[in-house]
């Protein structure tokens, strides 16, 4: 069974391919008188000779060119110009020997920025603004508490404040001292104070004006006169109070006189 039915899809498989591509008839059609195309060939009509053109003369043959000298010899002291030996142009290679193309080099280390903040050299606490203002103490520090004081160092201070004073001392021979006192008690801390500044004399405008005594110009001291001003200036004395700004010019006129009358007295 099996095998016939096999047998009966191969035969049906056969008529339909066969049926499937066999030629289809297709009818004659009559053609049309209007329709067809004709074709005429026309002979072609032989073409006269063309004409030659007259012969032309023949050029002269060209006269022979002189032969070039031959270059003179050197002469023997000439002066001579040796030109440079051109250097060879050096040839791309995209290959080596062994047929491997060549590559650039990788590079080495990383590109470098076009600005590289570089850190101060030497003292490295020199750019280091911690205390942009520079303060010193003075006198009145005592009087203010410091800034970063808690509540105990208050009190402490305050404590030392009582127990801790000072007190000026007067030895004999003009000698003050300063000492710190426990209690009321002196102690054997004591320190000399500073002298005062010593007053400027020889030029009366690095001094004080005197002081203008009470009873008015009675006790006022006068003035030295200008000759006496002049001979301190000469002896290289300082200037008393008195003398005038510009002892030294008066000092210069006065031997210029001085001269011009012993000139005049001479015979």
């Amino acid at each position: 069974m099996a095998l016939a039915v096999v047998v009966l899809l191969h035969v049906l498989f056969v008529v339909a391919i066969w049926y499937g591509m066999r030629p289809r008839l297709i009818p004659l059609i009559a053609p049309r008188a209007d329709e067809a195309l004709q074709v005429r060939f026309i002979a072609r009509a032989p073409t006269a000779m063309a004409e030659l053109p007259p012969a032309q003369a023949l050029p002269p043959p060209p006269k022979p060119q002189a032969r070039p000298r031959p270059p003179e010899p050197v002469a023997k002291n000439a002066m001579t110009i040796q030109l440079p030996t051109p250097r060879p142009v050096p040839t791309a290679r995209l290959y080596d020997e062994q047929g491997q193309p060549l590559l650039p080099a990788a590079a080495t280390s990383a590109p470098v920025p076009g600005y590289v903040q570089n850190l101060p050299q030497g003292d490295a606490h020199v750019m280091q603004h911690s205390d942009p203002i520079k303060y010193k103490a003075t006198r009145f520090e005592q009087y203010f508490p410091p800034p970063d004081e808690t509540a105990g160092g208050a009190a402490v201070r305050h404590v030392v404040d009582a127990v801790l004073k000072s007190k000026d001392v007067n030895l004999p021979g003009g000698v003050h001292l300063k000492c710190m006192t426990v209690l009321g008690i002196p102690t054997p801390n004591c320190i000399n104070p500073p002298a005062p500044p010593s007053a400027k004399d020889g030029d009366e405008r690095l001094s004080m004006a005197p002081a203008r005594p009470l009873d008015g110009e009675a006790h006022a001291l006068k003035p030295p006169g200008v000759e006496a001003c002049i001979a301190m200036y000469r002896a290289g004395k300082p200037l008393a109070w008195g003398c005038p700004v510009d002892t030294p010019n008066r000092a210069v006129d006065a031997e210029l006189h001085e001269r011009a009358a012993g000139a005049t007295s001479r015979p």
